[in-house]
């Protein structure tokens, strides 16, 4: 292995290989495949949008069991590693991965060889460039700016291939509902939950939202249902029963008597 990959734990007997020093991934997207694989527990064929490193598509592999999925993904090396981790995962041959940006009409067509998706998923990134300054390593930067745009496209993306019942999952940044309520009539789509997600209480409030999204006509025009938020470490930095939540639904292990990060 690479001496600048961790080998880490993901979910069950999946483990994925990460840049010690690059993307990795994180509380993203472990609730946004919490998330998903509720919404569609009986998805037969799902595809994650900007799959990265392959994290959320392989953890929604995992508990999907009858899934066959198509992880999309533009950025060269979370590409390359998405596709080491999901040859090592005993899952490929249920998996295809496709190269390139979903925005590109051939790529999106490529992705959907075989029809329309059950379960869409994307953890798109959520600052502008204007916002904050773009790494100088590219895995990084693509995926913490909005480079190849925002949550916009993916939602515009998600339309056009999510199957008539299927459910749309993705995160976006807490302080910008309008940017999913905004641009989700005009892709076919309407929020159906919504669920903050708080990495530690007493600080900031919420840092993301994951939303759930079905086709327009297969759900009534109604305020979204807000779900309970998930907070990840309580005040004193102790991961919460939120956070140990997470962990036995993807089958790793809780340890109850972790130190409380600092």
């Amino acid at each position: 292995m690479d001496e600048e990959l961790t080998d880490d734990a993901l979910a069950g007997d999946i483990r994925v290989w990460q840049r010690r020093r690059g993307h990795r991934y994180s509380l993203d997207d472990v609730a946004t495949a919490w998330e998903a694989v509720r919404a569609a527990p009986a998805a037969l064929r799902a595809l994650d949008l900007g799959c990265g490193i392959g994290s959320v598509l392989l953890m929604v592999a995992y508990k999907l069991s009858a899934a066959r999925l198509v992880g999309v993904e533009a950025q060269e090396v979370s590409f390359g590693l998405a596709r080491r981790n999901v040859e090592r995962s005993g899952r490929a041959e249920r998996i295809r991965l496709v190269h390139g940006d979903f925005r590109d009409r051939a790529t999106l067509g490529e992705a959907l060889a075989g029809g329309p998706f059950d379960l869409v998923t994307g953890t798109p990134p959520y600052m502008p460039p204007a916002e904050g300054t773009v790494s100088p390593d590219p895995q990084r930067a693509h995926a913490r700016m909005e480079l190849r745009g925002g949550v916009e496209d993916y939602l515009r993306a998600a339309g056009e291939i999510v199957a008539e019942g299927g459910r749309v999952v993705v995160c976006a940044d807490a302080r910008r509902p309008d940017r999913i309520l905004g641009t989700a009539p005009a892709a076919g789509l309407v929020a159906v939950r919504s669920r903050d997600v708080v990495p530690r209480a007493g600080k900031k409030g919420p840092l993301f939202t994951v939303w759930t999204l079905a086709r327009a006509g297969d759900a009534p025009a109604r305020e979204p249902e807000r779900a309970p938020a998930l907070i990840a470490r309580d005040e004193a930095g102790a991961r919460t029963a939120d956070a140990h939540a997470l962990r036995r639904f993807f089958d790793l292990p809780v340890n109850l008597e972790e130190a409380p990060s600092p």
